[in-house]
């Protein structure tokens, strides 16, 4: 059994809202075949509580505008470590330092990766970013 193309959808969906907010290590994976509940986690770090926040109000803005509304939302409160479910998708939205430690990809790591757009797996490095150039520094 495979993830179902609209469960793909909805990751590389989430995965790219994610990303939008400068969200790393942002990784999808398929795992239908582990779980019944279901198909696809998208895990996604984020430098701070603050963007912990952004990321999943980009990410539930997203869904949401594709017909997906999150089922289920925990950890918002502290912004650490969030849980959207939107049934066919769960995203993990993460504190980097969390993300790193717990590292849902090596538990999961039966489950094939779904590709991702290049612009959500690009690392991202503000200083080199034309549309940032200047901008850091007050330049």
């Amino acid at each position: 059994m495979t993830a179902t193309p609209r469960a793909v959808e909805l990751a590389v969906a989430a995965a790219t809202a994610a990303a939008d907010k400068n969200a790393t290590e942002i990784l999808a994976l398929d795992v239908s075949d582990q779980l019944v509940i279901t198909d696809v986690f998208v895990l996604a770090a984020a430098d701070n509580p603050r963007q912990v926040r952004a990321v999943v109000d980009a990410v539930e803005e997203r869904l949401h505008r594709l017909g997906a509304d999150v089922v289920r939302r925990e950890g918002l409160s502290e912004a650490r470590w969030v849980l959207l479910d939107f049934a066919d998708v769960v995203v993990h939205v993460q504190l980097a330092e969390d993300r790193q430690y717990y590292a849902l990809e090596r538990l999961w790591k039966d489950g094939p990766l779904i590709e991702l757009p290049e612009e959500v797996t690009r690392p991202r490095d503000v200083l080199s970013d034309p549309a940032t150039d200047g901008q850091r520094f007050g330049g």
